[in-house]
């Protein structure tokens, strides 16, 4: 791992809920962290499948790792990502994976009555 380049990264007890939401608020956001749930590995930058261009996703990745969400490191000249998911089970526990399921979850068209 190249610690020279490794962005700094919050510490999980300085995170509040109101900065993980706000994170999580936007769809690109959480397919990021849907798609990190999903993957066997870390995964580089351009590995995910979003419909946003590189710059708006360098944006999407750095708002998350500011709010605890995920570590990034470099492997050679690929940024890494990695979801912080135990450390953050241990603050916000249940959360990660109640996003994730509704990020799964069918939308459903209109309301029901």
């Amino acid at each position: 791992m190249d610690t020279d380049r490794v962005p700094p990264h919050p510490d999980m007890r300085t995170i509040t809920l109101q900065r993980v939401l706000e994170a999580l608020v936007d769809p690109v956001r959480r397919s990021i962290v849907t798609q990190l749930c999903a993957a066997a590995t870390d995964v580089k930058c351009g590995g995910f499948d979003l419909p946003v261009s590189k710059s708006t996703a360098t944006h999407h990745f750095r708002i998350l790792r500011e709010a605890g969400l995920i570590r990034q490191y470099y492997v050679g000249t690929a940024r890494m990502n990695a979801l912080r998911r135990e450390e953050f089970e241990e603050v916000f526990p249940g959360l990660l994976d109640a996003v994730v399921a509704a990020d799964r979850a069918p939308v459903h068209g209109g309301a029901s009555r």
